[in-house]
């Protein structure tokens, strides 16, 4: 089923930081705050998990403001968003902006079944990792004939090492994920579909993805997206799994 509270917060960026330690592979976080009229919104971006999740993340780095232009007409604070395409939501999956070519899904879908043919894993393990597809699309991105934005395997650090320098540059600040519960904040800025049978697959649905997205003065766009390697991105209209 939707997220019941999905939607956008919009601001300026106020301060960035990092959980306190970082075991690796373990839970790690960043911690974002954005200035609103409504006061400071916090959001919480998962980029490390136990080995037996994993993480991975993706940056999307040639939009302009067009391809944002319904949010992009929203004032600052937050918003919540119907899960359709006309809303301004997300998904991962189905927004014309962050969509790889279909060869490349093609590709990416044939290496992870050759992968499980040799592997044999039990359901739910974190399968949907970056692959060899993600490693071509990541050379063939250099040049600029392709449109081509691999999938990296999160360390934690690594995810926010990119992020964290697009945020200081950015003018706005457009936080996608599901709205606490009380207090003002955003969580589950992360993909939210695509989850194998147990706790999380009945969050799943389609355009409620979470993601940050960064406006910068000179009118380019900039996508981070995150997702656990337990999450397909090959769903039905419910947003599980195929």
């Amino acid at each position: 089923m939707p997220l019941p509270r999905y939607g956008v917060a919009i601001g300026t960026f106020q301060s960035f930081s990092r959980d306190p330690s970082h075991d690796f592979g373990h839970w790690y976080h960043g911690h974002l705050a954005l200035s609103t009229p409504q006061g400071t919104y916090q959001a919480a971006l998962d980029v490390d998990a136990p080995s037996s999740v994993g993480v991975s993340y993706r940056v999307v780095d040639d939009l302009r403001t067009i391809d944002i232009a319904t949010v992009r007409a929203f004032a600052d604070g937050f918003h919540f968003l119907a899960s359709n395409p006309t809303s301004g939501a997300l998904d991962y999956v189905r927004s014309p902006m962050l969509r790889d070519p279909s060869w490349l899904d093609r590709l990416k879908e044939l290496l992870r079944r050759l992968g499980l043919l040799w592997r044999r894993p039990a359901p739910g393990d974190p399968v949907f990792r970056p692959n060899l597809a993600d490693l071509l699309a990541g050379r063939l991105g250099r040049y600029s004939a392709f449109r081509l934005f691999p999938w990296v395997s999160s360390d934690g650090d690594n995810a926010l090492d990119v992020l964290e320098p697009h945020l200081h540059a950015a003018s706005r600040l457009y936080v996608f994920g599901q709205a606490f519960d009380t207090g003002l904040g955003v969580h589950d800025v992360h993909q939210n579909q695509g989850d194998p049978p147990g706790d999380h697959y009945a969050g799943n649905g389609i355009w409620q993805d979470g993601a940050v997205v960064c406006e910068n003065p000179d009118g380019s766009v900039v996508v981070w997206q995150i997702k656990f390697n337990t999450q397909t991105l090959d769903t039905d209209s419910n947003g599980n799994p195929r």
